[in-house]
């Protein structure tokens, strides 16, 4: 079979939900696929993060294959002898007193919805039902009903209401704003990416999430880190919150949390936060399975092992410095942090631009794709080295000049 089989395959049977890049991936390793014609690409998105320390990494593999063969699946109604080790490895690795273990970033953030919620109606003592959670314009955390209720885009929300109640959206990097929500006593939590991945790589200003942690400390309210495309190294730090030493009560994992080996996620917080939900008030079939918790350690282990933060803090300099410095008509602008970075085409959101770049950077032998129309995203796997990134920019640079407006 080739390539347009396979894609007539997909257009015949499977929703219609997608719409990717036309190539057929059938292999991964380290930075590279292949497609099913046998063409090597550099992968410069990394399932969206997921894949961090890179394609069928063989120290997470081993942990897969070898547990696979051992347990894999127990539910919660039974303990496990992996759950336990895990929860402590990971607890201790980022510093909380708890973890609830889910499987994909969005749980994880309804998690953190759940632990607020119930946090201010025990804690907090907010009336019942009238807990308020606020977010920012153009957050992204998934495509659940619930998270389309917090969402501004009509592509997320459109056409799926009735919505659900207690969500208020303020302007992203506005302190001002999230102070004047927070006076409300019925508030319980304030829930923001530190970095904007699917709005296009929007990175707020020096001091906001500092600016976060104090007002929302002083209005005893939880802040909630949505880390899931941001967390385990992309931004060259473990966390992006760490470029600012700011500590969230509650901090949502997913991703790249498994090397993009098995769906795991986490909310991870204090035993204030996480003490109030009870047997029978939140769990998962899968979440905490022995499979994905040993994943979970060896995709952490390769990360801290293989120093993937401060490549990614070194390199994504360099790539924003290079592209930066490269003149172009179509470049509006280049930004980013870390290995996640971003290039805004000069041309409308409803422009094509984007999109047929990334189609020429694809037969260039560079798999990228747009967000929001006119931003094309680059966050290649944190193992790519020096060479190989100035490869991948001259690649890029070649594109945009050979692109026809």
């Amino acid at each position: 079979m080739k390539t347009n089989d396979y894609l007539d395959l997909e257009l015949k049977y499977g929703a219609h939900n997608y719409h990717p890049l036309p190539v057929v991936l059938s292999r991964g390793e380290g930075i590279y696929v292949w497609d099913v014609e046998g063409k090597k690409y550099y992968d410069f998105l990394s399932a969206y993060s997921a894949v961090n320390q890179g394609h069928c990494h063989p120290k997470i593999i081993k942990a897969l294959t070898d547990q696979a063969n051992q347990l894999t699946l127990t539910s919660r109604a039974f303990h496990n002898d992996i759950l336990g080790p895990y929860e402590k490895f990971i607890t201790e690795f980022f510093g909380y007193d708890k973890v609830l273990p889910m499987n994909t970033g969005v749980e994880g953030g309804e998690t953190a919805n759940k632990l607020a919620r119930k946090w201010g109606y025990i804690k907090k003592g907010i009336p019942k039902n009238k807990a308020r959670i606020i977010f920012v314009n153009g957050n992204f955390w998934g495509r659940t009903l619930a998270a389309i209720s917090s969402s501004d885009d009509p592509s997320s929300y459109k056409g799926f209401g009735p919505y659900m109640p207690g969500y208020d959206l303020i302007p992203y990097n506005d302190l001002d704003a999230l102070e004047n929500e927070l006076k409300d006593p019925n508030v319980c939590a304030f829930m923001v990416e530190p970095i904007q991945g699917e709005a296009g790589v929007i990175v707020p200003d020096d001091g906001y999430l500092k600016g976060v942690r104090e007002i929302c400390d002083k209005y005893n309210v939880l802040f909630i880190a949505d880390e899931v495309q941001t967390g385990i190294a992309r931004t060259g730090k473990m966390l992006a919150c760490d470029h600012e030493n700011v500590k969230p009560d509650i901090l949502i994992l997913g991703k790249a949390l498994s090397g993009g080996v098995f769906p795991v996620s986490v909310a991870l917080a204090n035993d204030d936060v996480m003490m109030c939900i009870k047997p029978g008030e939140h769990g998962s079939t899968y979440g905490g399975n022995p499979l994905g918790c040993k994943v979970a350690m060896a995709a952490l282990e390769v990360v801290r092992d293989e120093n993937l933060c401060k490549n990614a803090e070194n390199l994504g300099q360099k790539f924003r410095d290079e592209l930066s410095s490269f003149s172009h008509s179509l470049i509006k602008e280049v930004r980013g942090k870390g290995l996640l970075n971003a290039i805004e085409v000069n041309d409308s959101p409803d422009s094509e631009t984007a999109w047929n770049i990334c189609l020429e950077l694809k037969e260039n032998g560079l798999l990228a794709k747009p967000t929001h129309g006119n931003i094309i995203r680059f966050a290649p796997p944190l193992v790519i080295t020096e060479d190989e990134l100035m490869d991948c920019t001259e690649i890029i640079k070649k594109t945009f000049n050979s692109y026809n407006v």
